[in-house]
């Protein structure tokens, strides 16, 4: 079961952008919290709750109980708008959940054992193509993370949905294929840097031997300079 963690909020009684303007000149970030059917409930966060959340790993699937006033909202964390200059959080949308809802996040991949792969420590190179799944699932069942095993896997392999081993009331966004999550790919950028040594090295000898004169023959005489008229 994913981590449920609690933040506390402030109940803003108007919306718009000059009660926003209001929120933040307070020292808050507005927020709200929408869906399920039920009317938005305007709230306020201490922006240093929500930078502490951003900077653990996951958070798009992390369950949240938004508590304002008498009243604990279960959401998930869906958008955060930061300001172009200072970089601060200026809004936060949350989803509010509903049990038994279907919902779609999007769950972190972790990998595990990379030093008992022979491909790695061949000098294989772990090409991640997806550092997150999106998944349909309800609140009950959100996923942690996903955990994959590099243990055994040699340059070529590649890691794919059906290897996540989910839950069978976890379903993936993408359902035509079984997509790829990573692959060990072959050192190609220390091929590259060969490669272009040993063509360094091969062009000063061409010229070399462009330069000499062919054996057996003496080498032309120098032009003389044309006399001045």
């Amino acid at each position: 079961m994913v981590e449920v963690v609690t933040i506390e909020a402030v109940a803003r009684e108007r919306a718009g952008k000059g009660a926003a303007r209001a929120t933040r000149r307070e020292g808050l970030v507005p927020a709200v919290i929408y869906g399920a059917k039920q009317a938005p409930r305007l709230a306020a966060l201490d922006p240093r709750t929500v930078m502490r959340e951003l900077h653990k790993a996951g958070w798009r699937s992390r369950l949240y109980d938004v508590v304002v006033g008498e009243t604990t909202e279960r959401a998930l964390l869906r958008e955060v708008q930061f300001h172009p200059v200072t970089d601060r959080p200026e809004h936060v949308d949350f989803q509010r959940l509903a049990a038994g809802q279907e919902i779609r996040v999007g769950v972190e991949v972790v990998f595990l054992n990379e030093l008992a792969s022979p491909g790695l420590k061949a000098g294989g190179v772990l090409n991640v193509v997806r550092h997150e799944v999106e998944v349909y699932c309800t609140p009950e069942t959100v996923p942690e993370k996903f955990v994959i095993d590099l243990t055994g896997l040699n340059i070529g392999d590649s890691i794919h949905w059906t290897a996540l081993k989910a839950p069978e009331s976890v379903r993936p966004v993408i359902t035509d294929r079984d997509f790829t999550i990573a692959t060990i790919a072959a050192p190609t950028k220390m091929a590259e840097v060969a490669a272009t040594a040993e063509g360094g090295a091969a062009a000063p000898a061409a010229a070399g031997k462009a330069a000499a004169p062919a054996a057996g023959k003496a080498a032309a005489p120098a032009a003389k300079p044309a006399a001045k008229k």
